[in-house]
Protein backbone atom coordinates (compact mmCIF):
# COMPACT_ATOMS: atom_id res chain seq x y z
CA UNK A 1 0.00 0.00 0.00
CA UNK A 2 1.52 3.15 -0.91
CA UNK A 3 2.54 5.77 2.06
CA UNK A 4 0.38 9.04 2.72
CA UNK A 5 2.77 11.24 1.14
CA UNK A 6 2.41 9.12 -2.51
CA UNK A 7 -1.72 9.50 -2.03
CA UNK A 8 -1.89 13.52 -1.02
CA UNK A 9 0.87 14.13 -3.88
CA UNK A 10 -1.73 12.09 -6.32
CA UNK A 11 -4.41 14.04 -5.46
CA UNK A 12 -2.87 17.22 -5.30
CA UNK A 13 -1.66 16.70 -9.03
CA UNK A 14 -4.48 15.09 -10.38
CA UNK A 15 -6.55 18.29 -11.34
CA UNK A 16 -3.23 19.94 -13.39
CA UNK A 17 -3.14 17.12 -15.70
CA UNK A 18 -6.41 18.02 -17.27
CA UNK A 19 -5.56 21.82 -16.99
CA UNK A 20 -2.48 21.24 -18.83
CA UNK A 21 -3.56 19.39 -21.69
CA UNK A 22 -6.59 21.54 -22.21
CA UNK A 23 -3.87 24.33 -21.93
CA UNK A 24 -1.22 22.67 -24.59
CA UNK A 25 -4.56 21.61 -27.14
CA UNK A 26 -5.70 25.61 -27.28
CA UNK A 27 -2.31 27.15 -26.99
CA UNK A 28 -2.53 28.45 -30.40
CA UNK A 29 -6.07 30.00 -29.78
CA UNK A 30 -5.27 32.38 -26.77
CA UNK A 31 -2.63 33.75 -28.77
CA UNK A 32 -4.41 33.94 -32.00
CA UNK A 33 -8.29 34.06 -31.52
CA UNK A 34 -8.34 35.04 -27.74
CA UNK A 35 -5.69 37.70 -28.87
CA UNK A 36 -8.07 39.42 -31.01
CA UNK A 37 -11.13 39.95 -28.66
CA UNK A 38 -12.03 43.10 -27.23
CA UNK A 39 -11.69 42.62 -22.82
CA UNK A 40 -13.29 44.49 -20.40
CA UNK A 41 -10.32 47.20 -19.37
CA UNK A 42 -10.13 44.76 -16.10
CA UNK A 43 -9.32 41.40 -17.68
CA UNK A 44 -5.47 40.07 -16.36
CA UNK A 45 -3.08 40.22 -18.57
CA UNK A 46 -2.31 36.66 -20.21
CA UNK A 47 0.47 35.64 -17.67
CA UNK A 48 -1.53 36.04 -14.56
CA UNK A 49 -4.00 32.48 -15.43
CA UNK A 50 -1.01 30.18 -14.89
CA UNK A 51 -0.48 31.20 -11.31
CA UNK A 52 -3.71 31.47 -10.77
CA UNK A 53 -5.10 28.30 -11.89
CA UNK A 54 -1.83 26.49 -10.95
CA UNK A 55 -2.64 27.59 -7.13
CA UNK A 56 -6.60 26.83 -7.35
CA UNK A 57 -5.69 23.46 -8.73
CA UNK A 58 -3.40 22.60 -5.60
CA UNK A 59 -5.46 23.69 -3.82
CA UNK A 60 -8.28 21.91 -4.10
CA UNK A 61 -6.59 18.49 -5.31
CA UNK A 62 -5.04 18.77 -1.94
CA UNK A 63 -8.67 18.92 -0.37
CA UNK A 64 -10.11 15.85 -2.29
CA UNK A 65 -7.30 14.11 -0.96
CA UNK A 66 -8.36 15.58 3.12
CA UNK A 67 -11.87 14.16 2.14
CA UNK A 68 -10.78 10.96 0.43
CA UNK A 69 -8.57 10.19 3.83
CA UNK A 70 -11.43 11.51 6.34
CA UNK A 71 -13.72 8.88 4.50
CA UNK A 72 -11.43 5.50 4.28
CA UNK A 73 -10.64 6.23 0.23
CA UNK A 74 -13.16 5.36 -1.93
CA UNK A 75 -16.36 4.05 -0.18
CA UNK A 76 -20.42 4.09 -0.10
CA UNK A 77 -19.53 7.64 1.87
CA UNK A 78 -16.87 8.98 -0.40
CA UNK A 79 -19.45 8.22 -3.78
CA UNK A 80 -20.99 11.83 -3.58
CA UNK A 81 -18.22 14.28 -2.19
CA UNK A 82 -15.59 12.72 -4.43
CA UNK A 83 -18.04 12.25 -7.52
CA UNK A 84 -19.21 15.98 -7.54
CA UNK A 85 -15.40 17.01 -6.90
CA UNK A 86 -14.82 15.02 -10.18
CA UNK A 87 -17.92 16.92 -12.11
CA UNK A 88 -17.13 20.00 -11.61
CA UNK A 89 -13.33 19.29 -12.60
CA UNK A 90 -14.53 17.62 -15.40
CA UNK A 91 -16.17 20.63 -16.52
CA UNK A 92 -13.35 23.06 -15.28
CA UNK A 93 -11.11 21.11 -17.99
CA UNK A 94 -14.19 21.28 -20.42
CA UNK A 95 -14.89 24.57 -20.41
CA UNK A 96 -11.03 25.54 -21.73
CA UNK A 97 -12.05 23.34 -25.00
CA UNK A 98 -15.39 25.19 -25.33
CA UNK A 99 -14.45 28.36 -24.69
CA UNK A 100 -11.14 28.38 -26.53
CA UNK A 101 -11.43 25.33 -28.62
CA UNK A 102 -15.23 25.96 -30.23
CA UNK A 103 -14.90 29.89 -29.41
CA UNK A 104 -18.45 29.39 -28.13
CA UNK A 105 -18.23 31.80 -25.77
CA UNK A 106 -22.12 31.79 -24.91
CA UNK A 107 -22.12 28.31 -24.32
CA UNK A 108 -18.74 28.49 -22.08
CA UNK A 109 -20.46 31.19 -19.47
CA UNK A 110 -23.28 28.72 -19.12
CA UNK A 111 -20.69 25.90 -18.57
CA UNK A 112 -19.35 28.11 -16.18
CA UNK A 113 -22.41 28.41 -14.42
CA UNK A 114 -22.37 24.90 -14.07
CA UNK A 115 -19.44 24.79 -12.67
CA UNK A 116 -20.28 27.66 -9.80
CA UNK A 117 -23.24 25.32 -9.14
CA UNK A 118 -21.09 22.00 -8.51
CA UNK A 119 -18.18 24.04 -7.17
CA UNK A 120 -20.46 25.44 -4.75
CA UNK A 121 -22.36 21.63 -4.20
CA UNK A 122 -18.85 20.38 -3.07
CA UNK A 123 -17.76 23.03 -0.88
CA UNK A 124 -20.94 22.60 0.97
CA UNK A 125 -21.08 18.39 1.23
CA UNK A 126 -16.79 18.82 1.98
CA UNK A 127 -17.77 21.15 4.70
CA UNK A 128 -18.87 18.94 7.64
CA UNK A 129 -16.50 16.32 6.42
CA UNK A 130 -13.46 18.33 6.13
CA UNK A 131 -13.19 22.40 7.17
CA UNK A 132 -9.63 22.30 5.41
CA UNK A 133 -10.92 21.03 2.54
CA UNK A 134 -13.58 23.06 2.28
CA UNK A 135 -11.92 26.51 2.85
CA UNK A 136 -9.76 25.33 -0.05
CA UNK A 137 -12.31 25.88 -2.17
CA UNK A 138 -13.07 28.84 -1.48
CA UNK A 139 -10.69 30.74 -3.57
CA UNK A 140 -11.48 28.71 -6.26
CA UNK A 141 -15.14 30.06 -5.50
CA UNK A 142 -13.93 33.63 -6.01
CA UNK A 143 -11.85 32.93 -9.18
CA UNK A 144 -14.83 31.45 -10.72
CA UNK A 145 -17.20 34.06 -9.61
CA UNK A 146 -14.65 36.57 -11.28
CA UNK A 147 -14.23 34.21 -14.72
CA UNK A 148 -17.76 34.05 -14.61
CA UNK A 149 -18.13 37.69 -14.74
CA UNK A 150 -15.03 38.04 -17.20
CA UNK A 151 -16.38 35.33 -19.56
CA UNK A 152 -19.77 36.84 -19.70
CA UNK A 153 -18.55 40.56 -20.75
CA UNK A 154 -16.38 38.99 -23.16
CA UNK A 155 -18.81 37.31 -25.13
CA UNK A 156 -20.78 39.97 -25.07
CA UNK A 157 -18.55 42.80 -26.38
CA UNK A 158 -17.58 40.24 -29.48
CA UNK A 159 -20.77 38.50 -30.61
CA UNK A 160 -19.22 38.45 -33.76
CA UNK A 161 -16.28 36.66 -33.16
CA UNK A 162 -18.43 33.60 -31.82
CA UNK A 163 -18.63 30.64 -34.29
Amino acid sequence: MPSTWVHAFGFTLLPHTGGILAYWTNRKEITGWYATLKKPSWCPPNWVFGPVWTTLYTGMGYGSYLVWKELDGFTDKALIPLGLYGAQLVLSWAWTLTFFGAHRMGWAFVELLCICGTAAATTVIWYPINKTAAYLMVPYMAWLTFSSVLNYCTWRGNKDKED
